[in-house]
């Protein structure tokens, strides 16, 4: 199957340490970071993933104007993330853009990420150590299993 992980991972490169490894695991996936590749061609991809870290409970802006500009219709679609909030409608924005184009949800992974955003600066963050590899080797799994 032919895969694209469409992702943004800056601030700790939480999201990135998960795509990274399931691109250890599968050489056929590609990987499209939006803030180096701002235009791309998605039709020849039978699945598209898209990952993010969780600012102000969503997905970054970078990934939700990406996917409303490139995102054909009629896609299999799945999500992976990172927040360090433990809960929230995190996916609501990634999911109407999905939506408006008859895309197939296909599933989701998340975990924790280490979070310094705003006033967890002040306290040296939440949620540090992770992802940790039993987490990081989850997504790769969930990604197997798609």
């Amino acid at each position: 199957m032919n895969t694209v992980l469409v992702y943004y991972s800056e601030h700790h490169g939480n999201t990135k340490k998960l795509l990274d490894a399931i691109a250890a695991a599968d050489s056929s996936v590609a990987l499209i970071d939006v803030t180096k590749q701002l235009d791309t061609d998605l039709s020849s991809f039978d699945r598209i993933g898209f990952a993010s870290g969780i600012y102000f409970s969503s997905f970054a802006k970078q990934i939700i104007s990406f996917a409303d500009a490139y995102l054909p219709d009629n896609k299999d679609v799945f999500y992976i993330y990172t927040h360090g909030a433990p809960k929230g409608g995190f996916l609501k924005g990634i999911r109407e853009i999905a939506a408006k184009r008859n895309c197939r949800e296909l599933g989701k992974y998340h975990c924790l990420g280490y979070d310094t955003f705003g006033p967890f600066k002040l306290v040296g963050g939440i949620a540090k150590g992770h992802p940790t590899e039993e987490e990081i080797q989850a997504a790769v799994r969930f990604y197997q299993a798609l």
